[in-house]
């Protein structure tokens, strides 16, 4: 049960975080009068902290501001509990302004939707926080409400079409990934939001794994990746990293990973294109 709900309340850390974006522009007009800050607000912004607190690579999320209204966020989570996996891959929020408040509204599956209302506390053209306050309905029915302090960053790259293609690289530190086993591996990173993932054989010949499938989604900086491998008793697998940078046929990725026992390393991995 304390794990369950420990699960619920990061879903809910992170929804706060959406309603930050558009405080923003209500805030601005009313402190700094003259400024365009209704063309500052437009762009991707990404939770970093919660209270403070670093977050971890895989509860964070990419907020997008199309205009004062429309928005759209991505995120890879679970939801309430294991049997309940959340893929949000752009997906559309709607939002109303009032004064320096912000209302909105968005849904997460078929049963669960999220009011948030927010204050905006400080901002910059670079990040922006704000005291936040939501509630989410399962099924019509108020399940979680909640308050706390969200900072997020401001992202000035977006690697979504950088990355297609195939790339071959290996974790670059001790700890790394849980997938990763150090050796060259490769991915073929498709336009349709697939990928194909190859290994080497006894004979050294790339050869493509099988598997159910294998999805994946870049929202600025933030990678989202999910599989399934072919076999009975296989269950999803999901991992997530930043792409640091994508420059000259070289992408390197890091993660904040937390640990069972709540203490934190940084991951990082290299790879470069193929032909």
């Amino acid at each position: 049960m304390d794990q369950q709900l420990n699960k619920i309340k990061k879903v809910f850390w992170i929804l706060a975080l959406a309603a930050t974006v558009f405080v923003f522009s209500c805030t601005e007009e009313n402190e700094n009068e003259g400024d365009n800050l209704s063309q500052q607000i437009l762009g991707k912004w990404m939770l970093t902290k919660i209270d403070g607190k670093e977050v971890p690579t895989n509860e964070k999320l990419v907020y997008t501001v199309e205009s004062a209204t429309k928005g759209y966020v991505s995120a890879s989570r679970v939801d309430f509990s294991d049997s309940v996996l959340r893929w949000t891959n752009h997906q559309p929020c709607e939002i109303a302004i009032d004064g320096n408040k912000i209302t909105i509204t968005g849904e997460l599956n078929k049963t669960t939707t999220f009011v948030a209302e927010m204050d905006i506390r400080s901002i910059s053209s670079t990040e922006m926080s704000a005291e936040s306050e939501y509630t989410v309905y399962h099924n019509g029915r108020p399940l979680y409400t909640s308050c706390g302090l969200a900072l997020l960053e401001k992202v000035s790259k977006d690697y979504s079409a950088d990355i297609l293609g195939q790339w071959e690289g290996h974790v670059t530190n001790n700890e790394g990934s849980e997938f990763d086993d150090g050796e060259l591996h490769r991915w073929e990173y498709l336009s349709d939001g697939t990928y194909i993932y190859y290994m080497l054989d006894s004979d050294s010949n790339w050869v493509q794994s099988d598997s159910e499938f294998s999805e994946y989604f870049v929202d600025g900086t933030l990678l989202c990746t999910r599989w399934k491998n072919v076999g009975d008793g296989e269950v999803e697998n999901r991992e997530w990293w930043e792409i640091a940078s994508i420059s000259n046929g070289t992408m390197n990725w890091t993660a904040l990973r937390q640990k069972e026992d709540g203490t934190t390393y940084t991951a990082t991995f290299h790879m470069t294109k193929t032909q």
